[in-house]
């Protein structure tokens, strides 16, 4: 009788649980049991490991076998656990030494020739086993450079079984040729079962600067002003127009403003990206904000998150510390978009399936874009809207009173004139500049938050900003009025306040001022306030 034991991870959603894979032989009739909650791709991992360890010249043990996954109680699923499987087979059959393997996570997928397959979720699988004090893992030797991301673990990369039994027994690890398409995970072998591959939109966008540059935009002063303050605040942004105005082409210069991740953020990014099989090869790490872009008949399950089983990571997952882009808004179904004011409150996101509850990371700057109508003329300065008035009710009730007043920035976006689309003198500032300016204020409102949780003012709750940071004496008067008035929910309020300290850092002024909360309210109400009236048009 032969006992060994390795350990492997199982992923819920983009958080890695650590389970102990035992093998245990006994004299009997040949036969290999796996237990432990497997799902379908796991169970029959028993043919690609029996497959794998005959082609890599080692005997297969001909005893009743039984493989179990511990804890039990975890659904496991994927096919991440094979090469764990096999080491403990292996190990209980006195092939390897079980004291080599006993503290060593093994991550990855056999082929039925022998060959350790990438799979995904690497990265939240490595920091699982970190923080459960494991500081060896072996991977696929494509993901080595994903999994060394982990401080402070030792990562070892193969390209078989044949070469990691060799270095589990001392043995000359023997040279395995590099086969066309190894280092590309498929959807077939690409981790948590049935979950769907990324967009490919999403992956090229992560792996190459986007090619888009605020200059491009021509016109639209005070929108490029909304835009720069969203990306300095991170605040949530609405614009508002005809078709061709320039929406979408404004929002998808979005990106471009924010600054790089920091090692943190990359680290969570990254994570989230390995589950959905969305990094790019040879870049194991995202240091840019991430950009998604769903159509608007997206689902909810694809916009939140779900599917059948254990439920998936979403459109608002992909796009966590990024930016959510959602076109055509008001074609987007009302559940739809409503499923997203949990996650615009909290920055998280909480889907609960009968197969179980995950949490999955949901902290993104959220860019919405809507014709005013059907037909997309009412109230331009065009004209030409045939729609009647209650159609136009109907269709801009698509956009629930709940999730806009999430929105801080509302923006209106008229069509330009000849003379603004055939200016040339060159006065439109391109990305970098903006970008330049945005980063500083980050700076500004990083330092006024360094002992706190906050690092954006969006994020700072509205009593932290009226007792520890107030504004200067009156500058809240005609916001106090509208709350009055009931033109502005609490909640309005303190949105009000966010974007006033964001302005103000944007001006370099130590306070906000009348002015900087004035800017805020026309940017959420739309209505002309005092001398800004004269400068920012609405």
């Amino acid at each position: 009788m032969g006992f060994a034991r390795t350990c492997a991870v199982a992923l819920v959603g983009v958080e890695g649980v650590l389970v102990e894979v035992q093998a245990d032989l006994e004299p009997g009739v040949a036969a290999f049991t796996l237990v432990g909650l497997p799902d379908k791709s796991l169970t029959e991992s028993r043919d690609r490991v029996r497959a794998a360890v005959v082609n890599s010249d080692v005997p297969w043990p001909q005893k009743k076998l039984t493989v179990g996954l511990s804890p039990a109680s975890v659904p496991k699923g994927g096919s991440g656990f094979d090469i764990a499987v096999a080491c403990a087979v292996l190990a209980a059959a006195e092939r390897i030494d079980p004291r080599e393997i006993a503290d060593v996570v093994m991550i990855g997928e056999l082929g039925l020739d022998g060959r350790v397959l990438p799979v995904r979720g690497v990265l939240p699988a490595v920091l699982a086993a970190a923080d459960a004090g494991y500081r060896q893992v072996v991977v696929p030797e494509q993901t080595a450079a994903e999994a060394a991301l982990v401080p402070d673990v030792s990562v070892l990369g193969v390209r078989s079984l044949r070469q990691l039994i060799a270095v589990l027994t001392d043995e000359p690890v023997p040279e395995e040729p590099e086969r066309a398409g190894d280092g590309l995970p498929d959807a077939a072998r690409a981790g948590p079962a049935g979950l769907p591959m990324a967009a490919p939109g999403l992956t090229g966008l992560l792996g190459e600067e986007r090619p888009v540059d605020l200059a491009d935009v021509a016109g639209q002063h005070h929108a490029r002003r909304a835009l720069e303050i969203a990306a300095a605040g991170r605040h949530h942004i609405y614009f508002k127009g005809p078709p061709g105005a320039g929406k979408t082409m404004l929002a998808e210069r979005l990106p471009g403003l924010l600054p790089p991740l920091s090692r943190k953020e990359s680290l969570e990014v990254t994570a989230v990206h390995s589950v959905a099989g969305a990094l790019p090869p040879g870049q194991p790490l995202v240091a840019r904000p991430p950009y998604c872009a769903p159509h608007h008949s997206a689902t909810m399950a694809a916009l939140v998150g779900g599917g059948s089983g254990l439920p998936r990571p979403g459109a608002v997952s992909l796009a966590h510390h990024g930016v959510l882009f959602l076109d055509e808004a008001a074609e987007c179904g009302a559940q739809v978009l409503d499923a997203m004011r949990q996650p615009l409150e909290s920055g998280y996101i909480v889907v609960a399936r009968a197969a179980g509850m995950m949490r999955m990371p949901a902290r993104f700057l959220l860019a919405l874009a809507a014709n005013p109508c059907p037909c997309g003329r009412h109230g331009s300065t065009v004209g030409g809207c045939e729609c009647r008035p209650a159609s136009v009710r109907r269709y801009r009730a698509r956009l629930s009173g709940p999730l806009l007043d999430r929105v801080d920035l509302r923006v209106g976006v008229e069509p330009l004139s000849r003379s603004e689309l055939a200016a040339v003198d060159g006065r439109a500032e391109s990305t970098a500049v903006v970008a330049a300016r945005v980063l500083e204020a980050r700076e500004r409102a990083a330092a006024r938050y360094a002992e706190t949780p906050w690092k954006t003012n969006s994020e700072v709750p509205g009593h932290e900003l009226r007792t520890r940071h107030p504004v200067l004496p009156g500058a809240l008067a005609e916001a106090e009025d509208d709350l009055e008035r009931g033109l502005l929910t609490a909640r309005g309020l303190d949105r009000v306040l966010r974007v006033a300290w964001t302005v103000a850092d944007l001006a370099g002024h130590p306070r906000p001022t009348r002015d900087d909360v004035n800017c805020a309210l026309e940017l959420r109400t739309g209505v002309r306030r005092g001398a800004r009236a004269r400068e920012i048009p609405v």
